[in-house]
């Protein structure tokens, strides 16, 4: 694999394309999360993992699936999801990021797209973005990429609604302050 961004994509597709097929003989209901769901919604090409988000009962039966398929697999300290790495690239199955544990109901607002010539259910965008900013922390702060994809999507944010869903975290409020600011979404829009 080559060192350029176009490479690591390229690499994340093929994951992509290797995993899905094989959670799919599997049913194991999954969705796309993180940069890629956000690219399938016309964000960045993402370049580092790939996110798939499946229920926490799903999570063991989809790392065998992986396992059988020929992915190396790791259970990390993390107990929020486990990981398979399809030749370099880490796909990372997602059962429980903060603030959104993955259940039936937020399968359900998954949105089917067609990606690299694969149907693929992608997170719903006001999930993948609520996830993000609930993950923000003082040792997680780097907003460079959340304002990078909330100027790149913002025509199809639902913005009064994130912004309620996301209330509760200060490092929330601090991102909903500086998209205003920055013009990137209107205070009226961003206000609950």
């Amino acid at each position: 694999m080559g060192s350029g961004c176009n490479d690591n994509f390229d690499a994340l597709v093929s994951a992509l394309r290797a995993a899905v097929p094989v959670l799919r003989e599997a049913e194991i209901p999954f969705m796309l999360g993180g940069s890629m769901a956000v690219w399938a919604y016309g964000g960045p090409e993402p370049t580092k993992d790939l996110d798939l988000m499946l229920r926490e009962a799903d999570a063991e039966p989809a790392l065998r699936a992986l396992a059988t398929a020929g992915m190396r697999t790791a259970h990390p300290p993390e107990e929020w999801l486990v990981k398979a790495w399809h030749g370099d690239v880490l796909i990372d199955l997602i059962h429980g990021p903060r603030g959104l544990p993955i259940t039936d109901e937020v399968l359900s607002r998954a949105v089917e797209r067609n990606l690299s010539a694969l149907r693929v259910p992608v997170m719903a965008l006001e999930d993948v973005l609520a996830t993000k900013l609930l993950s923000l922390d003082e040792h997680q702060l780097d907003l460079s990429w959340l304002l990078q994809i909330s100027r790149a999507v913002r025509e199809q944010v639902e913005w009064e609604s994130l912004r309620a869903r996301t209330d509760g975290s200060p490092y929330a409020a601090a991102f909903f302050t500086l998209v205003e600011r920055l013009g990137i979404v209107s205070p009226a829009a961003a206000a609950a």
